[in-house]
């Protein structure tokens, strides 16, 4: 369910813009990405694990109310915008698959509230299988596009090697940045932090011991299939518009039009958007549980969940509506990324804490990190902040 974060819409975005526009070179971006990410989400799991709070818990606890009031209204901000970009990548996928105007397309999306409301009822375990069964056709899907783009194995090996162009190109750095600041997402810290103590393990020394062991193992196979299928993103465009001269590919309605005609078989263009559609209804299910945890932690407030979701969902598809009304495709595109952009400014607001926490002896007793896990955890967290806020800085 965590690794559902790292391949919705916003990364679907950028990984196709890095693919056409450079090739395989970014590859080692999405690679580092993806070791950032595997860090975070184990010092989140075990912060729950360990302390038997979840992160929200865990700032309402250690900061003063007005800054535990100001955290939670930034982590709702960066749900909303992650919701945003579900409703679009949902309605851009209605609109490929069954030519379903893209205004009507993002109305449709409101209803998915009775889906959530559905899987929520039925149990916990039942989600992550359709979670898990959605991921299987993400992945199957882009397995059956690498197939058919037929890329070339050394190029496609050695962009997984860093090269100094990707700081020394401005171009470069900024889909680079955004690849990084749309792959580590902030409210599934607070996510991870809480379903992981859902595991059936004994509250002991040991059996957190043991418990923050599997998870870890049991979060890193997750994001080694979140890393497989941004790569795969990433390499169909490569192959199938960098090396055939279509290297201003702008968005993803651009991309899914010249699958067909470049790939040889209109399969591949249905298949493409049956995978974007697999994306944002698995990135909403993640989406609303997060809501729920971070309201819960925060402010002690449950919401009957059908509520809760009525609430995210409508902050997002009022905007997503009138700029497809108004601006149309080439809007929604803009609006993806600007979806991006804003949780590059919240994710600095969920890591220092989480790093801070993690740190401490007092509340993570014999749990708390080690030295070297503490040097990487800090320079991680200054080089993520350090990038979003220059995509910031770059996209004002």
């Amino acid at each position: 369910m965590v690794a559902v974060g790292y391949m919705d819409p916003g990364n679907w975005a950028t990984d196709i813009a890095g693919g056409a526009r450079f090739g395989y070179t970014l590859l080692t971006v999405i690679l580092i990405s993806n070791v950032f990410a595997i860090l975070l989400q184990y010092l989140a799991l075990k912060l729950g694990i360990a302390t038997e709070r979840d992160l929200a818990q865990a700032c309402k606890d250690h900061y003063h109310p007005a800054v535990s009031f100001s955290l939670w209204i930034l982590c709702e901000i960066a749900i909303a915008a992650c919701d945003l970009a579900e409703v679009i990548g949902s309605a851009i996928a209605l609109n490929l698959l069954f030519g379903l105007p893209l205004t009507w397309g993002v109305v449709v999306t409101a209803f998915d509230v009775l889906i959530i409301l559905f899987f929520q009822y039925k149990g916990f375990r039942l989600i992550e299988g359709v979670v898990a069964a959605l991921i299987l056709i993400i992945m199957g899907s882009f397995v059956f596009e690498m197939i058919l783009s037929h890329p070339q194995v050394f190029p496609l090996l050695s962009g997984l090697l860093p090269r100094p162009e990707i700081v020394t190109n401005p171009s470069m750095l900024y889909i680079s940045i955004g690849i990084i600041g749309a792959t580590v997402m902030p409210h599934n810290l607070y996510l991870h932090s809480s379903i992981v103590q859902t595991r059936d393990y004994p509250r002991t020394e040991t059996g957190k011991k043991m418990a923050i062991k599997f998870a870890g193992i049991d979060s890193t196979v997750a994001l080694m299939f979140a890393f497989f299928i941004n790569a795969a993103i990433l390499i169909v465009a490569a192959a199938s518009f960098h090396t055939s001269g279509h290297q201003n590919i702008a968005d993803i309605m651009d991309a899914h039009k010249l699958l067909t005609p470049l790939l040889g078989t209109t399969l591949a263009s249905i298949v493409f958007a049956v995978a974007l559609l697999a994306s944002g209804q698995n990135s909403t299910l993640t989406g609303t549980l997060a809501g729920q945890i971070v309201m819960e932690g925060f402010l002690n407030i449950k919401l009957k969940p059908w509520v809760r979701r009525l609430i995210t969902r409508s902050i997002a598809i009022i905007p997503a509506f009138i700029v497809t009304f108004i601006y149309g495709e080439r809007g929604t595109g803009n609006l993806l990324v600007l979806s991006q952009v804003i949780l590059s400014m919240q994710l600095g607001f969920a890591v220092v804490p989480l790093v801070v926490f993690t740190n401490d002896k007092r509340k993570m007793g014999q749990f708390a990190n080690n030295k070297i896990l503490k040097f990487a955890a800090i320079l991680i967290g200054v080089i993520i902040i350090g990038l979003n806020g220059y995509l910031l800085y770059d996209a004002l």
